[in-house]
């Protein structure tokens, strides 16, 4: 089993790069503020363990041998996401960001982000329910740090911009959103 501090660090370091449930995240932080997107947290908490868990338990093996399996959930990433931006883009210029923003959007995404499964393959350590709970407590605890991170980044950075520009800051993290699913799926088909 690797040290906590080791664990920590690595999942930090994954979970603060900017993706498509961060996103998700900083926006609804900067059109509902932090208090108001707090439950947004119990979809990324509940999307991550959903996929974290049982692959590392049961699965790992099997997708590590299995490669195209792994890659039709990179795909089903990719479309996913795809779909997030699009619907951004098209919101209509009297919705709100913030109430498209829904626990049930940021739990999909969350299943469907390729992070949870760097984390289920990667960086969480095999070993029996017992050996594993102290990992699987820390990384929930970490997940919420990082969201708050990211409500805090939107409610503070975001939120004086889109005040100004609503559509401009929906239509740049339509943007950033479509260029990861089109890194996604370049990834599957090996274009990336």
């Amino acid at each position: 089993m690797q040290s906590y501090s080791a664990f920590a660090f690595a999942i930090l370091a994954l979970l603060l790069t900017p993706g498509p449930t961060n996103t998700l995240l900083a926006l609804s932080g900067a059109g509902r503020g932090v208090r108001a997107s707090l439950p947004l947290m119990l979809g990324e908490i509940c999307g991550y363990l959903l996929v974290v868990v049982p692959l590392t338990m049961l699965v790992s093996e099997f997708l590590a041998t299995h490669t195209a399996i792994s890659q039709a959930i990179k795909l089903c990433s990719a479309v996913w996401v795809s779909f997030l931006a699009i619907r951004l883009w098209t919101l209509p210029q009297s919705t709100s960001t913030a109430h498209a923003i829904t626990v049930r959007r940021v739990f999909i995404t969350t299943c469907l982000n390729p992070k949870a499964i760097i984390i289920a393959l990667v960086l969480m350590p095999q070993g029996s329910v017992a050996e594993l709970l102290p990992y699987i407590a820390m990384f929930s605890m970490l997940i919420i740090c990082v969201a708050l991170v990211w409500l805090s980044a939107g409610s503070f950075l975001i939120r004086g911009a889109s005040e100004h520009s609503p559509r401009l800051v929906r239509c740049i993290a339509s943007v950033f959103l479509m260029v990861l699913s089109l890194g996604l799926a370049g990834n599957v088909f090996g274009i990336l």
